[in-house]
C-alpha cells in the first residue's frame, strides 16, 4: 500500500521512549491488580462485602472485553502520541477518581473508565513500538517495555497492598494516580511523534482475521494466559495442600514476577533471530514444570525451581507471541493486535472458571496438571503454524537451507573434480 508520508528509521535505539512506555505497562499493570491486595480494606471503607469488593476487579476486565475492539477503531485517527498520553492521564484520573469515591457505584464506575483505557493501551502500544525503532531491534525494544508488566506482578501491586496497609486503601490509589500524572508529563516530552502515514489500512478485525497466522496466535496466545491464570488463582490452595510453609505462598508470587524479568530478558536476545525455536522450547518447559508441580509435595526448594521456570517462560511468551501477532497481522498489525487484547481477556476469565472447575472436581493437586493441557494445545497450534503464524527467524533459516554447492569442472587431464566450498576457500591461484 503506497503512502504519501513515509516514517524514517530512528538515528538512535529510543531508550528513553521505551523506559516510559515500560512505566506505563507497570502503571497499568499496578491499576488492575490494586483492588485484589485491599479487598478487605475497600469492603470496610465503602460498607460492602469482599465478594461485592471483587467486582472492581471484575468489572475492569469485562469493560476491556467489550470496549476494545470498537474504541480501538472510534479512535484509529488519533496520533499515536496524543493518545498514548491521552491513556496515561485517564490512567491516573481513574485512580484519584476511585480514591475519592464516596460510594460502591462511584468507585464502579471510576474503574470502568481505567479498564476502558486499558484496553486501548494494549492495542496502541506494541504497534507504536514497531514505528519508533528499526525492523531487526523490535524484539529488543518489546522486551524493554513488556519488562513493566512483569515489575508491576513482582513490586507495582504488592507495594501498593502493602501501602494500603500502612495509610488506607485510598491512599494507595490517590499515590498511584499523581503517579501517573507525573508519568503524563514524561509522554508527553519523552515519545516521539511519529507521522501518520496516509492512506494506511483502517483497522479492520475481519480482514486482520483473513490474515494468514493470526487466527493460530490469537488462539495459542491466549491458551497459554489461561493455563497461567488457572493455577496462578489456585496457587494458595494448592500450595496448602503440597504441604508447603505458609510463607510459600507470598514468596511464589514474588518469584513468578521475578523471573518473568528473567524470561523477558532471554526472549529480548532471541525473538529477532531464533523465534520459532526459542516459543517452542518455552512452551515445552511451561507445561512440563506445571505437570511436574504436584511432585513438590513438602519440598520448597523443587517448588520454588518448578515456579521459576514457569514465571520466566511466561514473560518469555509475551514477547515472542507479540512479535508473531505483529507480523502475521501486516498491515492491519494494530487490528490483530486489539484482536489479542480481546482474547487474551476472555484467557483470563476462562482460565480462573477452569482452574475452579479442577479445583472442584480433581482438588487443588489436579489443578497444575489441568493448567498444562492448554499448554500443550499451545504448543501444537505453535508447531502446525511454521509458514505463517510461527515462521523461523533469519538465526533459524541457515539450518533448513541446503548449502551451496560448487558445479562440476572438467579437469586439465580430461576428468572431473568436484570443487566444495571449503576446497575453493583454500585454493589459491598462481599468480603467473
Amino acid at each position: 500500500m503506497s503512502s504519501a508520508t513515509s516514517v524514517p528509521a530512528p538515528a538512535r535505539f529510543p531508550y528513553a521512549a521505551l523506559l516510559v512506555l515500560a512505566t506505563i505497562a507497570f502503571t497499568a499493570i499496578t491499576t488492575e491488580l490494586l483492588p485484589s491486595g485491599l479487598l478487605p480494606q475497600i469492603s470496610a471503607g465503602l460498607k460492602i462485602t469482599e465478594p461485592v469488593a471483587g467486582y472492581l476487579a471484575a468489572a475492569y476486565a469485562a469493560v476491556i472485553v467489550v470496549t476494545v475492539v470498537p474504541v480501538a477503531r472510534l479512535l484509529a485517527r488519533i496520533p499515536r502520541h496524543t493518545l498514548l498520553v491521552g491513556l496515561v492521564l485517564t490512567f491516573a484520573a481513574s485512580n484519584a477518581w476511585v480514591g475519592l469515591s464516596p460510594d460502591f457505584t462511584t468507585a464502579m464506575i471510576a474503574r470502568m473508565v481505567g479498564g476502558l483505557a486499558h484496553g486501548l493501551l494494549w492495542t496502541t502500544m506494541a504497534p507504536f513500538v514497531t514505528r519508533v525503532v528499526p525492523a531487526n531491534q523490535v524484539g529488543k525494544a518489546l522486551a524493554i517495555v513488556f519488562s513493566g508488566n512483569s515489575l508491576g506482578l513482582a513490586i507495582g501491586a504488592p507495594v501498593g497492598t502493602a501501602l494500603g496497609g500502612l495509610l488506607g486503601w485510598r491512599a494507595a490509589f490517590l499515590v498511584l494516580a499523581g503517579f501517573g500524572m507525573l508519568l503524563t508529563v514524561l509522554a508527553f516530552f519523552l515519545l516521539p511523534r511519529i507521522q501518520r502515514i496516509s492512506n494506511t489500512a483502517r483497522p479492520s478485525i475481519r480482514r486482520a482475521i483473513a490474515e494468514p497466522g493470526v487466527k493460530a496466535v490469537a488462539t495459542a496466545w491466549p491458551l497459554l494466559v489461561l493455563a497461567h491464570f488457572a493455577l496462578f488463582t489456585y496457587i494458595a490452595p494448592f500450595i496448602r495442600e503440597a504441604a508447603l510453609p505458609e510463607y510459600a505462598t507470598s514468596l511464589a508470587l514474588t518469584v513468578l514476577g521475578a523471573s518473568g524479568l528473567l524470561g523477558i530478558w532471554v526472549a529480548g536476545l532471541t525473538v529477532d533471530s531464533r523465534p520459532r525455536r526459542s516459543l517452542m522450547i518455552t512452551t515445552a518447559a511451561i507445561a512440563v514444570s506445571m505437570a511436574l508441580l504436584p511432585l513438590a509435595v513438602g519440598n520448597v526448594p523443587l517448588a520454588l525451581v518448578l515456579m521459576t521456570v514457569w514465571g520466566a517462560g511466561l514473560g518469555a511468551i509475551g514477547i515472542y507471541n507479540q512479535s508473531a501477532i505483529l507480523r502475521a497481522g501486516g498491515e492491519y498489525s494494530e487490528a490483530a493486535n486489539g484482536l489479542t487484547v480481546l482474547t487474551i481477556q476472555l484467557g483470563i476469565t476462562v482460565g480462573a472458571l477452569y482452574g475452579s472447575g479442577a479445583l472442584v472436581v480433581g482438588g487443588p493437586m489436579l489443578v497444575p496438571v489441568a493448567a498444562a493441557l492448554p499448554v500443550l494445545a499451545a504448543l501444537v497450534i505453535t508447531i502446525a503454524g511454521k509458514k505463517h503464524a510461527y515462521p523461523p527467524g533469519p538465526r533459524e533459516r541457515i539450518w533448513l537451507e541446503p548449502r551451496p554447492v560448487r558445479p562440476v569442472t572438467p579437469c586439465a587431464a580430461g576428468g572431473s573434480q568436484n570443487t566444495t566450498p571449503e576446497a575453493a576457500t583454500d585454493k589459491v591461484e598462481d599468480p603467473a
